[in-house]
């Protein structure tokens, strides 16, 4: 299993300097929060791959019906370069807003119904991954139409930049689209569209639908995201264990959650400095 830290908009040379103290206490990456607006994370991702060496990064994550696909492939393939193969591409709808008073993408005139916006994240999907091949690219689409466009460079990434996208399990129009991407971030969502909890018991039929229906053969990474007691080495390795068991590939600390309990970007750094929840087994 690979561990990482999820953060939130920080000032760049902050999240520089916090993506290099994770480096170094052992993590494996570092994904930061794509907001719709205030600082801009692909600029503040160039910041991290300059400062750090190791460490896979990326978004947490990209909604990309609001990002015009051949951006999002020109700004990832810019980072690819700049780092030397260490991006990664988590994508999926994203939150329209924060559950209370506030819709972001409605304040912006930004789409807010759902099924268009899964409609745009499929044919972003269709579009990046057709740019990067780095073949003569054409596509019409219902909401995006490409003539004879031949992008470069390619991804220093080969067979491409890994797509990390949200799942819903086990609904299937969803994870039709997992199979065509890298890793799934993963949630479970009822007939009546309701969420659950996810167990270990849902990561395992998830890693057994993908081994079956997934006709890639390139690796397929399973992400979970959450947090754990760096305070307690022993009991956050538990945590992470039962999930590592049943097939996830990664383990993503949602570091934050900490600045409400720990104060701020000392709580985060703190957290980071701790260490990443591996098994000392």
């Amino acid at each position: 299993m690979q561990f990482g830290v999820t953060l939130p908009c920080l000032d760049p040379r902050m999240l520089a300097s916090l993506a290099k103290e994770t480096e170094d206490a052992g993590w494996d990456g570092v994904f930061v929060w794509d907001m719709i607006w205030g600082i801009d994370v692909w600029v503040s991702l160039a910041a991290v791959a300059m400062s750090t060496q190791r460490i896979r990064f990326g978004t947490m994550l990209t909604p990309l019906s609001r990002r015009r696909p051949w951006k999002v492939a020109s700004e990832v393939v810019t980072l690819d370069h700049l780092s030397n193969g260490r991006v990664i591409l988590p994508v999926g709808l994203g939150a329209v807003g924060d559950g209370h008073e506030n819709n972001w993408f409605e304040q912006v005139g930004e789409e807010t119904d759902r099924k268009t916006r899964a409609a745009l994240l499929d044919e972003s999907l269709d579009i990046i991954t057709g740019l990067w091949s780095g073949q003569a690219f054409s596509y019409d689409g219902q909401h995006y139409h490409i003539q004879h466009v031949t992008f470069t460079p390619t991804p220093v990434q080969t067979p491409r930049v890994p797509i990390w996208v949200v799942g819903a399990w086990p609904r299937m129009k969803s994870m039709r689209r997992v199979l065509r991407c890298d890793g799934i971030l993963p949630m479970k969502m009822h007939a009546d569209k309701t969420f659950a909890d996810l167990t270990p018991a849902d990561i395992q039929a998830i890693k057994q639908f993908v081994h079956e229906q997934r006709t890639q053969d390139t690796p397929f990474e399973i992400i979970m995201e959450d947090e754990t007691p760096g305070d307690e080495p022993q009991k956050a390795a538990d945590i992470v264990q039962s999930w590592a068991a049943a097939g996830a590939s990664w383990w993503l600390e949602a570091v934050w959650k900490t600045p409400e309990a720990q104060g701020g970007i000392e709580g985060m750094r703190k957290r980071v400095k701790q260490g990443p929840p591996r098994s000392s087994h």
